[in-house]
């Protein structure tokens, strides 16, 4: 497991790269669905509520990202591509390193990898020293990746924006965190928001790197980190001067026996020797998948009512998710969705060569 993703970067030299870059953060967004999708839904009903809510609160959060980047590229004259990744299988566009994602049941290296995924450019250490290998200032986080995206939009003459092209809004989707991008400031805005929410802010009054995102919640990193450790982490009301400002309080209640006996990375799995019932409820996932896939590429291309479309879709997903992992495979284990696509999706204009 590698303690931080990596990205090298390519200078744009257009309005055309930009738009691939965007994209690639859009792709990165999206891929990050599928393996927290697989640890929630893994986890048995009635059971390990706190981790249950820090998944989903993530994978929401994920989701709002995601939308935001779309707006960003619609904004800049771009089109978005969804683009259905493999798992296991490396983060996209070089994003990640010698990180290979997979779809994990909840566990230890489900959440470890969530910390891989979402690990901050300068994490806090509360009491604990958290060990960074060698050459870690030449790294480049999400966090990093979306900074320089930044200053690529911020270098667009005011001439490539559009506004209110294709833009997806809070009355749409998630009301209060979505909005529309029609400038530069907003696509700043939203990319602050996504950085925050996955990092924790960079700096606190003290200099110190803060766990918490812009709305005082605690960053995507720290909640896996909560789960990993299974504590709580709590601000520290009396803290050592050259601490963190923040400790590791009571218990969390994570019970990692909690699980379906599920299988990791079922886009590997043989079905075609299990039972009807198996592979008819592996249908019914790739159905709902390819269903909300397709409805997300049309939402994102301007079509009313189809992000309505993307969501019920995620609804039969899960009901179908319910159905496979109560079918047991003849080795007694289960399967969740292999997040497999029934027949091909087209995507859009391929971006460019490689984010690297």
């Amino acid at each position: 497991m590698t303690s931080m993703v990596k990205l090298s970067w390519r200078e744009p030299r257009g309005l055309a790269d930009v738009q691939s870059l965007v994209q690639g953060a859009i792709d990165l967004e999206f891929s990050t669905l599928p393996p927290y999708l697989y640890a929630s839904m893994t986890i048995l009903p009635d059971t390990n509520a706190p981790a249950k809510s820090r998944l989903q609160s993530v994978i929401m959060q994920e989701m709002i990202h995601m939308c935001l980047a779309c707006n960003i590229l619609n904004a800049i004259g771009g089109t978005v591509a969804i683009t259905p990744p493999s798992y296991p299988g490396p983060l996209p566009h070089s994003v990640g390193g010698s990180l290979i994602v997979h779809l994990y049941p909840f566990s230890e290296a489900a959440v470890l990898q969530g910390m891989a995924i979402e690990t901050p450019l300068e994490p806090i250490d509360p009491r604990v020293l958290f060990q960074r290998s060698p050459g870690t200032e030449e790294e480049v986080t999400i966090g990093v990746y979306y900074e320089r995206l930044k200053l690529a939009l911020q270098a667009l003459p005011d001439t490539d924006w559009t506004p209110n092209r294709n833009q997806v809004d809070d009355a749409q989707f998630f009301q209060g965190q979505v909005f529309a991008v029609n400038n530069c400031a907003d696509a700043c805005n939203a990319i602050d928001q996504i950085v925050s929410e996955g990092e924790g802010t960079p700096k606190t009054p003290a200099n110190q790197g803060s766990p918490l995102d812009f709305q005082n919640e605690l960053a995507h990193y720290y909640r896996f980190w909560e789960m990993q450790k299974n504590r709580v982490l709590e601000k520290d009301i009396a803290p050592d001067r050259n601490d963190s400002g923040y400790r590791w309080g009571g218990p969390l209640g994570v019970d990692w026996t909690a699980v379906y006996p599920a299988i990791p990375d079922p886009e590997q799995f043989d079905f075609s020797k299990e039972s009807e019932a198996v592979q008819l409820a592996q249908a019914k996932c790739n159905a709902a998948y390819t269903d909300m896939v397709a409805a997300l590429r049309e939402a994102f291309g301007g079509a009313a009512g189809q992000l309505g479309v993307a969501v019920r879709a995620m609804f039969d997903l899960r009901m179908a998710a319910i159905q496979a992992l109560n079918t047991p495979l003849r080795n007694g284990m289960v399967a969740g969705p292999a997040f497999l696509c029934a027949q091909p999706v087209t995507t859009a204009a391929p971006a460019m060569g490689e984010v690297a």
